[in-house]
């Protein structure tokens, strides 16, 4: 098959164009910057229809990453990566005669910040989603599957905190304010929550692939299907970059409220670092997420193959390795933006 990967830099769009080169498809990839892939590639901003369409040519199906995914910066930015890029990407697939699109969304376009707990892939809702990243990715999800029809199927797919070596979203950061003696436990730490592993998570968007067709016009949410107390996720990723877990514990409204003044300033000074903390992190740490698995593995013919304790311990191999080079052990390839 010949599919298009947009967002191929990061660490889920690397090791899923990499799953699809191993199994034989014929790959093209699609980012600002070189992916280092042996594969064709196209760089070039997704909101751009003309570099998007020239992306798309001749290609069976397209699986769609690329996003801004940070946690601070203007809506503007939001809405060009999020939203005008998933619509170039709708309206090259039209104009190229692609078959198939496979969004890649979020489970937080359904957040509305109270517990998500054994829900399936309930309806995106931009009004509700907490944060320009949440709000423009539900939007965006919702232009990807009103594509949807007899000529382009469209399935989205959330994959929910997907994490693995080389990672520099959610085990980097966590990683970094651990070393630094600033990861709080907020409320008790007992909220249930999922995460995905990285292998997993590329599994399931290949997956996805092959199914878009026979399973389309849905979304639906993936994840190793192992929820754990958040508490014990942080502490378990901690202790696999060889540093102990969190050691003090932050009440929930004292955070959220924490949170509101840190968004307060990083607005008011319009500063570009990742702030210590805002709500939508406060909410995430102190509430349940986790979610029905059966539809998506029934839908995918899917199943995850690497268990959350093999994750870790291949975390943990991969730290113990030391960093040698800012390559990922896990692809040979540099980690995800």
């Amino acid at each position: 098959m010949r599919v298009l990967v947009t967002g191929a830099s990061g660490m889920l769009g690397r090791a899923t164009a990499t799953a699809l080169l191993e199994r034989g498809d014929e790959v093209t990839v699609l980012q600002r910057r070189p992916s280092g892939l042996p594969c064709a590639e196209v760089l070039g901003d997704v909101a751009d229809p003309a570099v998007v369409r020239r992306a798309a040519h001749r290609q069976d199906a397209v699986l769609h990453l690329a996003a801004k995914v940070d946690v601070t910066g203007p809506w503007a930015e939001y809405r060009h990566a999020n939203v005008e890029g998933t619509r170039a990407v709708v309206a090259a697939c039209r104009a190229t005669g692609v078959g198939r699109l496979v969004h890649v969304s979020s489970p937080s376009v359904a957040h509305a910040g109270t517990a998500l707990a054994g829900v399936g892939a309930e309806p995106a809702d931009p009004r509700r989603a907490r944060g320009r990243y949440s709000r423009s990715k539900a939007i965006a999800e919702l232009d990807a599957l009103a594509a949807d029809s007899p000529d382009l199927a469209v399935l989205a797919v959330r994959p929910h905190l997907v994490w693995g070596p080389g990672d520099t979203q959610l085990v980097g950061r966590i990683v970094e304010r651990a070393r630094g003696g600033r990861l709080p436990v907020v409320g008790s730490g007992a909220a249930l929550v999922d995460t995905t592993y990285v292998d997993n998570a590329a599994a399931a968007l290949v997956a996805a692939v092959d199914a878009c067709g026979s399973v389309h016009g849905e979304a639906l949410v993936v994840s190793n299907g192992e929820p754990r107390p958040i508490a014990e996720v942080l502490g378990r990723l901690c202790r696999a970059a060889g540093l102990p877990g969190p050691r003090r514990r932050v009440p929930f409204v004292a955070a959220w409220v924490a949170g509101a003044a840190v968004e307060a300033v990083w607005e008011a000074t319009r500063r570009r670092s990742v702030p210590p903390l805002n709500r939508f992190l406060a909410e995430q740490l102190a509430t349940a997420h986790w979610f029905d698995q059966r539809r998506t593995r029934a839908a995918l013919g899917w199943r995850p193959a690497v268990s959350l304790e093999e994750g870790f311990a291949r975390l943990a191999a991969w730290y113990a390795a030391g960093p040698v080079s800012p390559v990922s052990r896990r692809t040979g390839l540099p980690p995800s933006r």
